[in-house]
């Protein structure tokens, strides 16, 4: 992996964080993106205090369609040499019926998690095209099993799964990998983000329950990445040992 250039979104927090520390123990080159700057800044330190051969930061905002654009032409060099592409970023917001939820809202969720990732899956296909690279996209078992609440979540993850498979139609003949990790409950800042900084409210997510840490999703993201080539892991599914379903938990 000492030769990777990996590009990873949302990476000042949770998984990107821990996906970011896990390659750069392994000496790969990366490019940070996130909203948050100065929190990607501590990301970037880490990181090279772990061994990662070179760290760059950038700000994006995957909701939006320009910020992409103009991430991908003013790092056209830094990204010559791509070779996985880490689309992590993505969020839920509030757990309310349809008819309650704010189109706001419903906009973001459909802009980060789907929109805004197919957009740059496609900016950087031409380079990881070139250098027989490797997708990683991070969906949920939402994608999978559905929750009250959770309906434009849940379809953003549902299309992330179908979207990894018709990549893998679309790169056949490339060696291009695709991968789609679905994670369970993992404990992280998502339910805050989700629930807009009401701590208490977050916390209620995860109480009584060993949820699953960043870290254990970076581990099986960077195992996906470094299987021998001839290697595809099409679908990883994890989830605490306590989760057996969307929300079926044993809590004590």
């Amino acid at each position: 992996m000492a030769r990777a250039k990996v590009l990873i979104t949302g990476a000042s927090s949770g998984i990107g964080a821990a996906t970011a520390e896990a390659f750069a123990v392994e000496g790969a080159s990366l490019v940070l993106a996130s909203r948050r700057l100065e929190k990607l800044q501590g990301v970037a330190e880490n990181c090279r205090r772990l061994g990662a051969s070179a760290v760059e930061i950038a700000s994006l905002d995957v909701s939006d369609a320009a910020a992409i654009d103009n991430f991908f032409q003013s790092h056209a060099s830094q990204l010559q040499d791509l070779s996985h592409l880490i689309n992590n970023a993505g969020l839920a917001l509030e757990r309310q019926a349809l008819q309650d939820s704010s189109w706001s809202d419903i906009q973001q969720m459909l802009d980060t998690n789907l929109r805004g990732l197919i957009q740059v899956t496609h900016h950087a296909l031409p380079r990881l095209i070139e250098n027989s690279g490797h997708v990683v996209n991070i969906g949920s078992v939402t994608g999978l099993w559905m929750y009250a609440g959770g309906a434009v979540y849940g379809a953003t993850k549902a299309a992330v799964r179908l979207f990894s498979e018709g990549l893998r139609l679309d790169l056949m003949g490339h060696k291009v990998r695709v991968t789609n990790i679905e994670p369970g409950m993992v404990e992280s800042d998502f339910s805050l983000v989700r629930f807009k900084g009401d701590a208490p409210k977050a916390a209620q997510v995860y109480a009584g329950v060993e949820a699953l840490k960043p870290r254990d999703i970076a581990e099986a993201i960077v195992w996906s990445c470094d299987r021998p080539t001839h290697v595809n892991v099409h679908e990883m599914i994890l989830m605490p040992q306590a989760q057996a379903g969307a929300l079926f938990f044993d809590r004590k």
